[in-house]
């Protein structure tokens, strides 16, 4: 199993594209319905809370999936899904698996994890040099 600790910076390079690019499309479906109508079926006023999120999605999940400026986007995101799961699910019940936030909460913990470990081994931060 020490093995497979060598290709940690690859999976962790893995985790942040995948994340980044599931992460994108919350942010369109509030602002273009694409590529479905969010619940309710109307887009986002920009100027809403709720617009203010999707814009927050659209623009820094690129930096997240090239892995450009990582550390700020993902904490950035994260805090914004904190403030998502306390306003919009915590009220209905404590447990995530009632309340429906189940994936504003691991969008917040991966974020933030991504906070700390950085882009990893296929990273536009690690291939220009950066240190943050």
């Amino acid at each position: 199993m020490e093995a497979l600790g060598r290709y940690a910076p690859q999976v962790l390079s893995i985790l942040r594209i995948v994340t980044a690019a599931a992460y994108f499309e919350h942010g369109t479906q509030k602002l273009f319905a694409f590529p479905a109508p969010p619940p309710g079926g109307n887009t986002v006023a920009i100027g809403s809370i709720f617009g203010v999120a999707a814009l927050l999605e659209v623009i820094l999940s690129p930096f997240v999936f090239v892995g450009l400026f990582t550390r700020y986007a993902a904490f950035i995101l994260s805090g914004e899904m904190a403030v998502a799961y306390f306003m919009a699910h915590y009220p209905r019940s404590f447990f995530p698996i009632i309340n429906g936030g189940d994936a504003a909460l691991l969008y917040c913990f991966i974020f933030f994890y991504l906070f700390f470990a950085g882009g990893g081994a296929w990273s536009v931060d690690r291939a220009i040099g950066r240190k943050v």
